[in-house]
This record gives structure tokens, sequence and C-alpha cells, in this order.
């Protein structure tokens, strides 16, 4: 079945231009004249694809956007916005409203029909989100601050919280930046006797040693400058409840015996003061470092590391936990969808693997990111493989290539970097030109001139859109 695409222009030969284009690739043209055209169409025709101009005397693409938005019950197909007018302010309030692309007049022909053909494959993509939502959506869903996982190194965490929750054992949780370890840390508490009770969380990374003291036990007025009032510390404020340590092992050297104190007899004196306080807390810490090092290194009592180390939990990275990918990013989806109060279709197929793929040495708080990122690029539709912003992985700087490359002239090894990021980007975009000019942000008519120079093979690339070549001009 043909594909209709819609086209909304108040130029008529405009239109008949690109419904010509359009329609010798074998798809199905709709015309209107003005927005209100163009929903009555909608209403009645349902179109697939919207292109539309966006300053008409009758109204345009802003007004076609906002009716629906409005009108929930008209299909809402993605809309290609055109102008001439092509501003960053109408970019942005376009794209706000909800359009898929904006296109600026005189158009670019590849560019038309590859972004009519990429809006397309949402069409299938929406049946193939909606299959693979409905198989990972099984289970019950996680509200924000949940750990989400079901891998079988995850499930030996859930066991540990259980076995020590219940208790007043200090925990240990060991594990590398962005593994969650705060997010245990509050698994502990809320499911331990002091539920109802406060959790403190200390980063003792963030603090200047002089500072965190007075941060920990509190001061009292006078007690250095500055201090122009009493102030509980953190113990204090984690009576009946629980104190999160995060990044013990940065703890200086000077503050540590005290710490040990007040872990043992869960006394303590404020800053300047000397009144004995009794604090009834539960201690759980957390590090990314290996403290048995830091003990060698003489930057650690071993002491307090084995009153710390009463029960360990040791969180796995991402990559070792890859089945937990897909569950993660399902679940961060479904946050940011409902803390922007925006829409999402879901992930396609092909950008679900792209995830699962990839190393995270950032770790679970790497792919919240990407997958935040990934939703304000995809501005409520389908979330593709091009939303998702990795790091660089494909060349190693340290590698032979890098080593060859660098012993090489400069105007050599400048020519020899280019054709390496015009190979990838061919081949990331199938071999189509227009796409792989986009991704390295050059005009198109520059990389064929560099395809040329460089003596890239242009004929073993699947190029697509190549009969359009010849409306360009020379």
């Amino acid at each position: 079945m043909k594909a209709r695409i819609l086209i909304v222009d108040d130029e008529r030969n405009l239109r008949v231009t690109l419904a010509e284009i359009l329609a010798s690739r074998g798809y199905e043209i709709l015309e209107a004249e003005n927005s209100v055209d163009a929903l009555a169409m909608l209403g009645e025709q349902n179109p697939d694809l919207v292109f539309c101009d966006w300053k008409m005397p009758d109204g345009g693409g802003e007004e076609l956007l906002q009716a629906l938005q409005r009108q929930e019950e008209i299909r809402n197909p993605p809309v290609i916005i055109m102008t001439a007018y092509g501003t960053s302010g109408n970019a942005i309030k376009a794209i706000q409203l909800g359009a898929y692309d904006f296109i600026s007049k005189p158009f670019d022909l590849d560019e038309i029909c590859t972004t009519a053909k990429r809006a397309l494959q949402h069409i299938g993509l929406q049946k193939e989100v909606e299959e693979l939502r409905q198989r990972l959506l099984k289970s019950p869903r996680k509200e924000q601050g949940e750990i989400v996982g079901s891998s079988r190194a995850m499930l030996g965490v859930f066991k540990d919280i259980g076995r020590v929750a219940a208790s007043d054992t200090t925990v240990l949780i060991r594990g590398e930046s962005g593994t969650g370890k705060e997010l245990v840390a509050r698994a502990i508490h809320q499911n331990s006797s002091r539920a109802n009770g406060p959790i403190v969380t200390v980063n003792c990374a963030a603090l200047p040693d002089e500072l965190l003291e007075s941060e920990l036990f509190g001061h009292e007025r006078g007690a250095f400058t500055g201090a122009i009032a009493r102030k509980e510390g953190k113990f204090e404020v984690a009576h009946n409840g629980t104190i999160f340590l995060d990044e013990v092992g940065e703890l200086p050297v000077s503050l540590q015996p005290k710490l040990l104190r007040v872990l043992q007899e869960q006394t303590f004196a404020r800053v300047g003061g000397n009144d004995t306080i009794h604090s009834n807390f539960r201690a759980i810490a957390a590090t990314n470092g290996d403290l048995g090092e830091l003990i060698k290194a003489g930057e650690f009592r071993k002491d307090l590391y084995y009153r710390l180390n009463a029960f360990t939990i040791l969180l796995p990275p991402l990559r070792e936990r890859r089945s937990d990918v897909v569950p993660l990013a399902e679940h961060f989806r479904e946050v940011y969808a409902a803390k922007n109060r925006r829409p999402t279709a879901g992930f396609s197929e092909e950008a679900l693997i792209a995830l699962q793929q990839y190393s995270y040495p950032g770790n679970v708080r790497e792919l919240e990111h990407i997958v935040e990122r990934a939703m304000l690029q995809a501005n409520g539709r389908v979330i593709l493989v091009e939303h998702l912003q990795f790091e660089q992985q494909s060349v190693q700087t340290n590698g032979p290539w890098m080593e060859t490359l660098a012993r090489l002239p400069l105007h050599d090894s400048v020519a020899e970097w280019e054709k390496f990021r015009i190979s990838q980007a061919l081949k990331q975009s199938d071999g189509n030109k227009a796409e792989a000019a986009r991704r390295l942000g050059v005009h198109r008519r520059l990389l064929y001139e560099k395809i040329r120079k460089l003596g890239l093979d242009a004929a073993d690339q699947p190029i697509e859109d190549e009969s359009l070549n010849s409306t360009e001009d020379p």
C-alpha cells in the first residue's frame, strides 16, 4: 500500500513540483492550500506524512501544529515544516510544537526525499515498538529512585539488601561511579525498622576538609569565623534514621579517628562545644575506590575499614549486567516522559540493540543521560539509533593506526583522518551522502568534492537518491 503524503502550501507551483518529485518515488500525494483545509484532510484522508509551509495567509504550519495538539481525535502524523524564513526562532518553535523536522527553502531534493523516507519509517516502527514495549513491561512498573534489574548479578544484590536491611549492621557498598550506590543505601533504609526516620547523605568528596568536620558533627556559635549560630551536624540529624557516607575513601586522615569513635560509641561533641551528644543512627558507607590500596598508602585507617566493612555489597558495573540495559532504558524513558510532560513512542529495535552493545564507562548514570538526551532529540517520536549519543569508541587513540598516523607529514595525516571520518559517516548512513553530510556537519557538495579529492571509491557505496543529482546546480 502506497504511503500517502499531504503537501500544504499556498504556492501552487511549489506544490506541483514537490508532488511530482514525491510521486516519482511511489508516494500518493494530497494537496492543501492552508492549515484549515489540511486539518479537514487529516480527518478524512488519513495521510501518513505532512509537508507544511510555516507561513501562509490563511494559516500555516504553526497553526496546524497547534490544532493537532488540541484535537486528539485527529490522527497526528509526522509533520515536516518548510519555510523560506529559516531562523533559529522559527525552527525552535516548530520543534517545540511537535514538528518532526524543519527544512529551509530553496530545497535540497535529496534532503526532501531522505527526510520523507525517514519520517515514514515511524509508521512501521510504531508497531514494532509497541510489541517490544508489551514484552519489556510485563514486570511491575518502577517508580523513580527504585532499583531496576533482573540479571543474576542484581538478584544477588537484592538478596544482600534483604539479608542486612533488618539489622543495624554497618554496610559498605562498593562499586564504580554511576552504578547506583546511593539507591542501594536508600533501599536498605526503606526496608529497615528505621524507614520512618531520616536518611541523611554526606558526600565526603564534595566538601573541603575544613568544613567536613562541622558538616558531620555540627558546631557551636563562635566556634570559628563565620559560625554565627549553632548548627546541628549530619550525625545529629540522622537520629533514629540512617546516615549515608558517600565516597568515604575521600575522608581526610585527620578526621578518620573521630569518625571511628562516633561509629563505635554513637556519641560526639559539636565543633567548639563540650557537651556529649548521643545519636541513634545506622551507618552505611560507599566507595568507588579500593580501600585496601588506600590503607597500604597510609591514606585510610585499617581499624576504620574493619568497622565500616561489617557487611559488604558489591555493585556490578552495567557492562557486566547487559540484560538489565533495556529495562533500565525503558524505565528512564518513562521517568523523563512524566517529568518533562513529553510523550514518547519508545525505542526502535535497532536503538535497543545499540544500547545493549555499548560498554557504558559511566554505568547506569551514563545510560540515564543518554536516554534523556535521546528523548529530547526524538521530540515525541520513536527513538532511533541516530538519537543516541555515545562516547566515541571506534578509534583507539593509543592504537597502532593512530601511531602510524602520527608519523605521517601533517598534510597526509589530515587527509587520512578525513578519509576515515567520511568512510565511517557513509557506512553509518548506508551510503546516503546527504545523510553522511548531515552527520559530518558539512554541505553535501563539499562531501562530493572530498570524496573525489581523497580518492574514495564512491561507486562501492550503496548511494541512495542519486537520480536527483541532475537537478543540482553544477
